[in-house]
């Protein structure tokens, strides 16, 4: 899903593409996507974009007459910018919208129809997308500590809760965790005042090193290349591979369809951390320390 990085990135690539111009036409081809009633597509058509922002993982187009466009891509959508006269992409297109400069258009990839629009009236009409996260970028430490110790959780779980941060996801959380040097399973309440330092000042510099990075990748272009698995990242999606800091095979904890990445080495003190299914199965041959694997 994309996340913080990804999405400031979209915002960037769209300020230069639609600000200030009219949308001409939304055309839902997929009518699952659309998921609210009023306004319709036809009532925004003309309206200008007047601006952009970011709800938590939410791309909001503001148009005249305080009208709103609310895109949540979830796992599989993306964005993609084609030309005006371009045909869209076949059956993954959901929906695209009209400018005179080119066309928008929201594709999702896969079976699962999760990515949706929702048009919306007032600022009120956006409350409903307000997880209440914390702005982490925004905030300063004292602010990200009270939040963070505000519930105890795992610290994979409080970063990637939309209602205790904002914007970030499965892939950035892995991350930040490995730079700040944290197990993904320590309790927030335990934490000590330099350990949230450490993860404080880690969920800065990787979110703003990545959204960087984004920029410059994409250059005068379009994100068209979105995905949770970047070259470069260091335990993300990089599950026995050397870690870079000291190369150590990453571990990993799989749950649904999801899995957390870790350096076992750099962030456990060696210790591997069960694995709900493959510790199950092999029970007291289940390895406990990286020194085993290795």
């Amino acid at each position: 899903m994309p996340e913080l990085p990804d999405i400031t990135v979209y915002l960037d690539c769209l300020a230069t593409r639609v600000l200030g111009q009219p949308l001409e036409r939304l055309v839902v081809h997929n009518p699952f996507v659309l998921r609210s009633v009023r306004p319709s597509p036809a009532e925004v058509a003309g309206a200008r974009v007047t601006g952009l922002r970011r709800l938590g993982k939410r791309i909001v187009l503001a148009l005249e007459g305080e009208r709103f466009i609310v895109i949540h891509l979830m796992i599989a959508g993306r964005l993609r910018w084609r030309a005006a006269e371009a045909k869209p992409p076949g059956k993954i297109a959901l929906a695209w919208f009209e400018f005179p400069t080119g066309t928008l258009m929201l594709t999702e990839a896969g079976s699962k129809r999760r990515a949706s629009v929702h048009l919306v009236s007032g600022e009120a009409g956006l409350d409903p997308f307000k997880r209440g996260g914390l702005e982490v970028l925004e905030a300063d430490e004292r602010q990200f500590a009270e939040r963070l110790r505000s519930e105890n959780h795992t610290l994979k779980r409080a970063l990637t809760d939309p209602r205790i941060f904002s914007g970030i996801g499965n892939a950035y959380s892995d991350e930040v965790l490995h730079r700040a040097r944290l197990s993904p399973l320590a309790l927030t309440r335990k934490l000590d005042d330099e350990a949230i330092h450490r993860l404080f000042d880690a969920t800065h510099t990787t979110l703003l090193d990545w959204c960087a990075r984004l920029r410059a990748e994409v250059g005068e272009g379009f994100p068209d290349k979105v995905t949770a698995f970047r070259e470069g990242m260091a335990v993300h999606g990089r599950f026995g591979k050397p870690c870079p800091v000291c190369g150590a095979p990453v571990q990993r904890i799989r749950y649904a369809d999801n899995e957390t990445n870790y350096c076992a080495r750099c962030q456990t003190g060696g210790r591997l951390l069960a694995d709900r299914a493959m510790s199950r199965l092999l029970r007291e041959d289940w390895p406990r320390s990286i020194d085993e694997v290795e």
